[in-house]
């Protein structure tokens, strides 16, 4: 009687545990730092939606370019004012959040012109933002997760001659990418195929022939193909509201928990949401997260 009581109080006891336990995400990524009011940094990740958050954009680097870091309203990196997320980032990760710089978008100025090329930008980015030595970290001290690839400009060249440089760090680095659905992506195939992204969150929206329009049968076929790609985990890139894209994608909660998340979790390389943008998710990631 005794074990028998001491065993129900051991499982009651992690059951508590369990509840009580704040849950930081639930497979969703999110992009944040191109609306300054969205909200801070440590707000999006004390949310407990996410479970990564991107840091945007690294918008122009490469091809003898001095890097630029824009984060919209949020701070000038130029006056310094952006080495204060230093906190915020530490805080994120110590909730267990991935935190990563994501470089490029849709309005960067931003290629690379050799293999060469591609290793001082990866220099550049271990040193400023990942585990290397510089006076002008633009994020200060804080040493990021790893390096979001959103490469929709210019040539696919050099793209895995980067990928190759950061993972050859010192340190292990988690790298991304973001491609659109079209499959296979014109900016990025040969960095995917490196097979060294840890994770491929897909743009399956601004793209209606893969996109999710009134049913999923596109979006599925296109799923489909996005996972026989090399990487440990692949997302569904979505807008967090009708405004968030343009040219279409926008699934509403109930549809996309109901009718779509079943049949892409079946997949063993499912690995949750990706979300554009911060700025628009006003209860979005909130509705699905159970689900993701």
């Amino acid at each position: 009687m005794a074990f028998h009581t001491q065993a129900l109080t051991l499982v009651l006891s992690l059951l508590i545990v369990s509840l009580c336990k704040p849950s930081y995400g639930a497979g969703i990524a999110i992009y944040w730092g191109q609306n300054g009011g969205e909200g801070s940094l440590a707000d999006t990740c004390n949310s407990g939606n996410y479970q990564f958050v991107n840091i945007a954009f690294l918008t122009t680097f490469g091809n003898g370019q001095t890097p630029v870091l824009n984060l919209a309203g949020h701070c000038d990196p130029n006056a310094n004012t952006c080495t204060g997320l230093s906190t915020d980032i530490k805080a994120c990760q110590g909730k267990g959040i991935k935190v990563l710089l994501s470089i490029g978008g849709a309005s960067g100025s931003y290629s690379l012109s050799s293999a060469d090329d591609a290793r001082q930008v990866a220099d550049y980015i271990w040193n400023n933002f990942l585990g290397g030595q510089s006076n002008s970290r633009p994020l200060g001290d804080a040493v990021l997760d790893g390096v979001d690839f959103d490469i929709e400009a210019g040539s696919g060249q050099f793209w895995d001659d980067l990928a190759r440089e950061l993972k050859g760090q010192q340190r292990k680095v988690s790298l991304a990418a973001a491609p659109q659905c079209p499959f296979p992506d014109a900016h990025l195939d040969t960095a995917i195929k490196t097979g060294l992204f840890d994770y491929v969150w897909v743009q399956f929206y601004n793209n209606p022939p893969c996109q999710y329009s009134g049913n999923a049968n596109n979006l599925l076929s296109a799923w489909n193909q996005w996972t026989t790609v090399q990487a440990n985990q692949v997302f569904l890139g979505l807008p967090a509201a009708p405004a968030a894209a343009p040219s279409g994608g926008f699934i509403p909660a109930d549809v996309l928990t109901s009718q779509v998340l079943p049949s892409i979790k079946t997949s063993p390389k499912y690995g949750g949401v990706m979300l554009w943008s911060k700025q628009y998710d006003n209860g979005y990631s909130a509705a699905i997260k159970g689900s993701v």
